[in-house]
């Protein structure tokens, strides 16, 4: 554990006391039941032709964002100009 820094809940600033203090804990001891445990969103697979994928990691590379980060992002472009063109 870093110098300086204690565990949230243990208080302990070494690993072997935090180790010791679960030993002798449970952790729903702590759990909030009216908060949820984790927030998450859902994914789906999409099945992309290599070739495409491959273009698409180079684009995202030289742009310094995620893969995901960019085919969302011109995904939600397109469907903006898909209804734009729908509407006219």
């Amino acid at each position: 554990m870093d110098a300086n820094r204690r565990s949230s809940i243990s208080q302990a600033d070494t690993d072997e006391g935090i180790g010791e203090f679960w030993d002798t804990h449970d952790f729903t001891e702590f759990d909030n039941p009216a908060l949820p445990d984790v927030k998450f969103t859902m994914a789906r697979a999409v099945p992309i032709e290599v070739e495409l994928f491959t273009a698409l990691e180079r684009q995202a590379s030289q742009r310094g964002v995620q893969v995901e980060t960019l085919a969302n992002l011109w995904l939600q472009q397109k469907l903006v100009e898909q209804r734009q063109y729908a509407a006219a």
